[in-house]
């Protein structure tokens, strides 16, 4: 496999000392780095700044500038009554169903939901037969996680792990690679029941943050579980933001099954923009 040293290499890197210092490196405010990071970064990805709410000297630092705003009406929202929309810009990995428990990485490739969720068996058991689907985020991408629904948030499990890259070919080689990344799975109650979004991290992703409790603690070493009471449980609308990663990552939905239907044409590769309808609802709000 022609992959197979860059995978080798993960495998031995310090993965989370690197993500560390690139942490450092995107939270400084020194003028002159700022600005050279930002610039090079806009020239290697090719980043459209025009659709950006501030222009490119206009940032505190490089994380400032990698989680911007985009102008407003850059991403219309569908019609989120009838439809489940996209929650970040990305290209899918893969969607589909939820077959005993197993949701498909890539072809050869599975891991549990249960594992995903970070071992909570009855939750996973709760979307088997649903629906999933994996948004993976480029660096160019806006980097902005935005609800798929409208609904109140039940609990959030923060999972440490390893920092694999996340592209087609670690996904293709790695096993379990979603179920290993240090993610945040965020669960919530939507009139389509139980809903998942899970934030997962990589190489260099230097940190998680949500618009309820903002920065989630990177690299750590134990399982959190966080519930939030009904009364003051935060109650966020379809096309909301959720959510961003410091660097970039991967979103996965999971949905109960007889809820949703993806809709027609949808594959693997496809491009995709936050705000676009991705699925049907079965019986719409």
């Amino acid at each position: 496999m022609a992959n197979r040293p860059f995978i080798w290499l993960q495998h031995l890197a310090p993965q989370h000392i690197l993500s560390r210092l690139a942490g450092s490196l995107a939270s400084s405010r020194i003028p002159w780095l700022r600005d050279m990071l930002i610039r090079r970064f806009i020239r290697a990805y090719d980043v459209d700044m025009d659709q950006a709410e501030r222009p490119a000297s206009d940032y505190s630092c490089f994380n400032d500038f990698f989680t911007r705003a985009l102008k407003p009406g850059a991403r219309p929202l569908a019609d989120g009554g009838e439809h489940i929309l996209c929650p970040a810009d990305g290209a899918i990995s893969q969607l589909g169903r939820i077959e005993d428990g197993r949701i498909l990485q890539a072809k050869g490739q599975s891991y549990s939901a249960a594992e995903l969720l970070g071992g909570d068996a009855a939750l996973a058991a709760r979307f088997d037969g649903g629906h999933f689907i994996t948004i993976y985020l480029s660096p160019s991408d806006y980097h902005r996680v935005h609800m798929p629904a409208a609904g109140k948030l039940r609990e959030t499990t923060y999972i440490p792990g390893d920092l694999f890259s996340v592209n087609t070919a670690t996904a293709a080689a790695v096993p379990r690679l979603f179920a290993r990344n240090e993610r945040l799975a965020c669960i919530f109650d939507t009139a389509r029941g139980t809903a998942a979004s899970v934030m997962v991290g990589a190489m260099i992703v230097a940190s998680i943050e949500t618009v309820w409790s903002g920065l989630v603690k990177p690299h750590g070493r134990q399982v959190i579980r966080t519930a939030y009471p009904e009364d003051t449980a935060p109650q966020l609308e379809a096309g909301e933001e959720m959510g961003r990663f410091l660097l970039g990552s991967t979103v996965i939905l999971l949905f109960e099954p007889g809820k949703i239907e993806w809709l027609n044409g949808l594959k693997p590769l496809d491009t995709v923009r936050m705000g676009q309808a991705l699925a049907r609802k079965i019986v719409p709000d």
